[in-house]
């Protein structure tokens, strides 16, 4: 089964063509229960969410804080395995036309294989790969040759502490956007950024980049999110989203979403 790479291509690219900031929402896969999956995806879909991160659980999370990493371990108790997320992505896709990006960690991928994951992104129609564990230099190296055999978009993660010249060679290497990571600490919502992440959001958007930049960690609410694309092109939403699905379960997501953008 091939899926034709411009159909691909265009998700991510046709995403940043509206007007308006972006609005990502991550979730992880098989949480709350091992099937929601694809309900959550319809839900997001229909309450006009731009973008979909999909998080791949692994039961070594570094850079996730609690929420994030109570809900991976919960989806890996459900069941939740790489080729079962390949399955159910490829079950919705015909009815899901955002850009879906699988984030998680290399290890996973590694055991896998990484053509083989490669090649079972593309059937599922995955747009792109978050991999914050994966360096730059490894993946141009090593890697990148296969992930452009299957059309997947690799998306690099920067923080205020990345220097000039290594952004300058994420944005030379990307063809997506940049993840912009809003503090070095890990994943988690928060009531408001600090002058000093303004400061840094203003510094990138200077720099006037190839890629855009959609910022993520601590966004939670619509203050958080006009702070955060104030000088981006969009905000991710996680730890915040999470917390409803636990709490107002699939039904509540409409709300929540209608609660973060005027």
């Amino acid at each position: 089964m091939k899926i034709e790479t411009t159909k691909i291509t265009n998700r991510i690219a046709k995403a940043f063509q509206k007007d308006g900031k972006l609005l990502s929402i991550y979730f992880t896969a098989g949480y709350p229960s091992l099937e929601d999956t694809l309900p959550i995806l319809r839900e997001l879909q229909n309450s006009g969410v731009d973008m979909i991160e999909i998080g791949l659980p692994f039961s070594d999370p570094l850079a996730d804080g609690p929420t994030i990493q109570q809900s991976s371990m919960a989806a890996l108790k459900n069941g939740m395995t790489t080729k079962k997320l390949f399955d159910q992505i490829r079950d919705v896709r015909p009815e899901i036309h955002l850009p879906l990006i699988v984030m998680g960690y290399f290890n996973p991928v590694l055991q896998f294989g990484v053509e083989a994951f490669c090649r079972e992104c593309q059937k599922a129609g995955i747009d792109g790969l978050i991999l914050p564990d994966l360096p730059l230099e490894i993946y141009e190296k090593e890697y990148r040759h296969i992930f452009e055999q299957y059309n997947l978009k690799m998306i690099f993660l920067i923080t205020p502490q990345t220097s000039a010249e290594r952004i300058r060679r994420i944005d030379a290497a990307s063809d997506a956007f940049i993840y912009m990571v809003s503090s070095a600490s890990t994943t988690g919502a928060r009531a408001g950024f600090e002058a000093s992440a303004a400061s840094y959001f203003q510094r990138i958007s200077d720099m006037n980049l190839r890629n855009p930049q959609i910022v993520g960690f601590g966004i939670s609410n619509a203050q958080t999110f006009g702070q955060a694309t104030r000088y981006a092109r969009g905000a991710i939403i996680g730890s915040a989203f999470i917390k409803n699905l636990t709490e107002n379960g699939i039904s509540g997501i409409s709300g929540f979403i209608n609660t973060l953008r005027p």
